[in-house]
């Protein structure tokens, strides 16, 4: 049984939103739109919460989700536009994890969201109001989905594990220069013998 009329209006309203919201969201990075921070401080961003180079970094998750969101609002290429979105998500719900689910404790309820809706349509595909089926989709066949989020799913886990490790190298330099101040704590103020206060009563 085909997709009704009805479902396919469905696919339209949620394509538009989850793709319209990813869109403002990458721009705010990348150009700096919406009030968002820009590419310049966007970099520097990424630098701190462990993604390096910054400047690349931020490129790649401001513009893959501009790209992925215009793309799944238009319903082109709809699988790779959803693969791309969910990925760029993981890297954002991995940064907001420690805080836990919810939003209002700086969670990641929100990233966690959009990529889950935005793989669901690129798991169904867009319906019959999109550019695909316009294009006989031609970029949305089964074994390009297939092939979009095995690759995104590949190239997601590398780079949370390059910033794992990028994380822990911090930590321990960290831990390092901690150790190094109170040495050189200790020596600026060594610890004196009881007996040798003359002034000391016992």
């Amino acid at each position: 049984m085909g997709r009704s009329r009805r479902q396919d209006a469905g696919l339209l309203v949620l394509r538009a939103g989850t793709g319209g919201v990813l869109f403002a969201h990458g721009a705010q990075i990348v150009f700096g739109w919406f009030g968002g921070p820009g590419l310049a401080a966007s970099s520097v961003g990424m630098e701190r919460m462990g993604f390096r180079p910054g400047r690349p970094s931020a490129l790649v998750a401001g513009g893959g989700q501009v790209v992925s969101g215009t793309l799944l609002a238009a319903g082109l290429a709809t699988p790779v536009a959803g693969a791309v979105a969910a990925g760029a998500m993981a890297g954002a719900a991995a940064v907001h994890a420690p805080a836990g689910f919810f939003a209002l404790s700086g969670g990641y309820e929100f990233p966690a969201f959009l990529g889950w809706a935005a793989a669901a349509l690129g798991v169904s595909g867009p319906g019959r109001y999109s550019a695909d089926h316009l294009t006989g989709h031609r970029l949305n066949r089964p074994r390009l989905a297939a092939l979009a989020f095995l690759g995104t799913t590949a190239a997601t886990c590398a780079v949370l594990r390059r910033r794992a490790a990028v994380l822990q190298r911090r930590d321990q330099r960290q831990d390092q220069d901690q150790d190094q101040d109170q040495d050189q704590g200790q020596d600026r103020h060594p610890h004196q013998h009881p007996h040798q206060d003359e002034g000391q009563t016992p």
